[in-house]
């Protein structure tokens, strides 16, 4: 006669058996309204489980619960016989006679069931989970939840930022994106951004953004560098339209990669017109303007109380006397607050001589940013008087960012220094 399995051995001395319970429509029962509870409770009412709660006393998260309908509580505590017809058996109140009773019975009636107090008594464990793009991540590390939350929350980032690649191998809409890339660190691109990348069949890359994000992608992945000839140094505008709309016309993903945010001075939004005016639709991403971060990377705060209550951002792409031009220099000289250039590192003589020309004081303070949040950061101090003097000693070349304003003094590692 063969012999039965002996079910009195402790099922944590073999590893458990990862598996998915779909508990929509059946029975769970939960005993104890403590905070553990409050912590679970909300991944079984999303898989539609029928939630009886025992227990004489709850948290007034898992109050709000019951009241919503998404709970049945009994106020009371546990009696036997309160497990009968469950599938699954959460034990997590303060009674560690109470958690072993209803263990007990859980194993009588085969229910698996999860204790909070005594993982080795338990028949099943809990996983510390997540969820991305469809995928659900459940790891198990034995008896450290702490190690398991670690790894789950490292899964679950990669899947976001596409730093861990999960394509999807059915048949998937092909989309278009004009992804802001933020100011050059490959780290301050935005989740969305970085999945979208990792998704992507086409990526159309300016040299001003985030560079090292390239390396990432899988090989397959065609990557046009908008720098390159045979359109001279920069593919010309109306070139980079036609390539986004033949690719996106061939059914392939793509993605327009540009340094900061696609609508500050990056042609995003002459990008999305040439798409819409032959009926493709397009995502625009935002990404972390340049104006703003790379001053914060530098120290220097773009309006500080007391110092400055706003700031103006323009381009310094077209010299003031450039007829092209459409900023408003005599009036920004009388702003009292901050002014960030961009591309304005070739003209900056030219406009430092307007602004003083317009009655801004010449020892207005001044700074220039290249590279900034990048490896190779450098911050160069000057004035309105000599920025042109220091631009030429100092061999600031672009990309750099420019703030003028008393707000240049300001900032923690002046005060360190």
């Amino acid at each position: 006669m063969a012999e039965h399995a002996d079910h009195t051995a402790q099922p944590s001395t073999h590893p458990a058996y990862p598996v998915g319970l779909r508990l929509a429509g059946r029975r769970v029962v939960v005993l104890g309204g403590g905070q553990v509870a409050q912590r679970r409770l909300p991944a079984l009412i999303a898989a539609g489980a029928e939630i009886t709660l025992i227990s004489p006393s709850a948290t007034p998260s898992v109050d709000v619960m019951a009241e919503t309908g998404e709970i049945t509580w009994i106020k009371r505590r546990y009696e036997e016989g309160d497990l009968a017809d469950a599938w699954y058996v959460l034990v997590a109140t303060t009674d560690a006679a109470t958690n072993a009773a209803a263990s007990a019975e859980a194993e009588r009636s085969r229910t698996w069931c999860v204790r909070s107090d005594d993982a080795e008594a338990a028949t099943a464990w809990t996983p510390a989970t997540g969820r991305s793009e469809g995928v659900t991540v459940a790891v198990l590390t034995g008896h450290d939840p702490r190690r398991s939350a670690t790894v789950r929350d490292a899964i679950v980032e990669g899947l976001r930022d596409g730093s861990i690649a999960a394509p999807q191998h059915r048949a998937r809409t092909p989309f278009v994106a004009l992804v802001g890339g933020g100011p050059g660190d490959p780290d301050l691109i935005t989740v969305r951004g970085r999945r979208l990348l990792a998704e992507a069949d086409v990526v159309i890359a300016d040299r001003l953004g985030p560079r090292d994000l390239l390396d990432e992608l899988p090989p397959h992945v065609e990557v046009i560098d908008a720098a390159k000839i045979p359109y001279g140094r920069f593919m010309a505008q109306e070139a980079i339209n036609n390539a986004l709309i033949e690719h996106a016309k061939a059914g392939r993903s793509v993605v327009r990669l540009k340094g900061g945010d696609p609508f500050v001075f990056g042609r995003g939004m002459e990008e999305a017109q040439a798409l819409a005016a032959e009926g493709i639709a397009c995502t625009v991403v935002p990404g972390i303007s340049s104006s703003i971060s790379v001053p914060g990377a530098a120290g220097i705060p773009v309006t500080h109380r007391g110092v400055a209550h706003e700031f103006t951002v323009v381009s310094g792409h077209v010299a003031p006397e450039d007829p092209r031009s459409l900023v408003d220099w005599a009036s920004l000289a009388k702003l009292t607050g901050t002014l960030v250039i961009l591309m304005g590192v070739d003209k900056i003589g030219k406009i430092a001589e307007a602004l003083i020309a317009h009655g801004k004081a010449p020892e207005t303070p001044l700074a220039l940013i290249q590279e900034g949040t990048t490896a190779a950061q450098r911050r160069v101090d000057a004035t309105l008087a000599t920025v042109a003097e220091t631009v030429r000693t100092q061999e600031v070349r672009p990309p750099a960012v420019i703030v003028i304003g008393d707000v240049v003094a300001e900032g923690p590692d002046r005060l360190l220094s």
